[in-house]
């Protein structure tokens, strides 16, 4: 037996053996990460072994630069509630996809004979395939914020109409939430609903448009958010005006983001219009080719 058919023979015994000693022994502490609901993740039922190593091995103390960004992006997405929880349950879903591939890696050299190749390979998945799970939470969040910034001019000059028509800033808020209906998953619209109701459960319209400007975590929001509170009690023309002021500055925001959206979609159709060209310039340019030759 060779080497490397040793090495990847003790790999997998080591994690599946792991796996399935600390499934039995952590399994009732950890059993309630397997059904928080957390959209896109794949292996949470298998997390609980994962789980425990992170909490073991304290990585969350380690990289308190990656926890931080990792749970800020988590909150936008699947908001403030168990946060933290939400955050481990993401970082176990990283360990368990590089966790796959190392094994996955290790069953390829044993049935190519022990070849090394698929153990680097499996190895060098493992660590990419956490990095692009990062990466694509936090354009996840990119997506998030942009979609906000685009609707928020429309929300302004909606309310602009309402206040000027003689209706209170909260009753103008809540007739434009009622108008795009419960059924819209826009970001934006999902803030204002809970904003809403977390003001008819209690709370002051103050203490609720903080709250939404925490749970955003934009800047152009929590500029919103504070004008609306500063002039609120002025109402009428006054409060108007501050919200066109606003209202200018969000839609050249606005102008310039779908300016990049264009852009970026130029860009991306360059490769698959290369593709086409060169495939037109085979199927024009080898007939010629082929009756000259002849």
């Amino acid at each position: 037996m060779g080497v490397v058919m040793l090495v990847c023979l003790v790999m997998l015994v080591l994690q599946v053996g792991g796996w399935v000693v600390l499934n039995q022994m952590h399994g009732a502490k950890y059993a309630h990460f397997r059904h928080m609901k957390l959209e896109g993740l794949r292996l949470q039922r298998l997390s609980v072994p994962f789980v425990h190593m992170i909490h073991a091995s304290r990585a969350t103390h380690r990289l308190p630069l990656l926890m931080f960004k990792l749970q800020r992006s988590v909150q936008k997405l699947y908001g403030m509630r168990n946060s933290g929880e939400k955050t481990m349950l993401f970082l176990a879903e990283m360990l368990g996809y590089g966790y796959m591939m190392a094994a996955g890696g290790a069953i390829i050299s044993l049935l190519m004979g022990g070849d090394a190749t698929g153990l680097v390979l499996g190895l060098g998945l493992g660590i990419l395939v956490p990095i692009a799970l990062i990466k694509d939470l936090h354009g996840k969040v990119q997506k998030r914020d942009q979609q906000i910034l685009m609707e928020l001019p429309e929300l302004l000059s909606k309310m602009m109409l309402l206040v000027g028509a003689g209706e209170t800033v909260q009753r103008a808020l809540l007739h434009c939430v009622e108008r795009k209906g419960a059924d819209t998953e826009h970001p934006l619209y999902r803030e204002l609903r809970q904003t809403v109701a977390e003001w008819e459960s209690g709370f002051s319209f103050q203490q609720a448009f903080e709250h939404l400007s925490k749970r955003c975590g934009i800047q152009e929001m929590t500029v919103f958010t504070t004008t609306v509170l500063l002039n609120m009690r002025r109402g009428g023309s006054d409060f108007v005006m501050a919200l066109r002021e606003l209202s200018q500055t969000l839609w050249g925001k606005r102008t310039s983001i779908s300016r990049t959206r264009g852009e970026q979609a130029s860009s991306k159709l360059v490769f698959p219009m290369a593709l086409i060209l060169l495939t037109v310039i085979v199927l024009v340019g080898a007939p010629a080719l082929m009756m000259m030759n002849m």
